[in-house]
């Protein structure tokens, strides 16, 4: 009976040291600091956990298409910044800003989207209003 609280410790012990890796979540590390923007068509919206994704073509300097690939937040906070799964859809003339791979493929985390209409889709939440002084 001694042992019980000694086993139930190391299981503890155990669950912890598993579950932990799964907390982690990875950082800025990969991306430039610095934006760059391109014009391009939308090929692919994917709305989901945990993050959603725009697919886009862009043509280089060459005329060559490119495929890039940028991730945005998880949808409920795209929802809170004004986003829906039905934003984007193939075909949509989009200019993307966004933060590039430092290894200079195309992909990269969006920091915001102009439409062909001009509606603007960003994906940091907007400035809360000052109170007046």
């Amino acid at each position: 009976m001694r042992n019980i609280p000694a086993s139930i410790f190391f299981v503890i012990v155990g669950v912890l040291v598993v579950s932990l890796p799964l907390l982690a979540h990875h950082g800025n590390a990969a991306f430039d600091s610095t934006s760059v923007t391109v014009k391009g068509t939308v090929t692919d919206w994917t709305w989901g956990n945990p993050h959603c994704f725009v697919m886009f073509d862009v043509k280089d300097q060459q005329g060559n298409i490119v495929h890039w690939v940028a991730e945005t937040s998880n949808p409920s906070d795209m929802v809170d910044r004004g986003w829906t799964k039905g934003s984007l859809k193939p075909g949509y003339e989009v200019t993307v800003t966004l933060l590039p791979v430092k290894s200079g493929k195309p992909i990269g985390r969006v920091q915001r989207i102009v439409l062909a209409d001009g509606k603007v889709l960003s994906t940091t939440l907007p400035s809360a209003p000052k109170p007046n002084e």
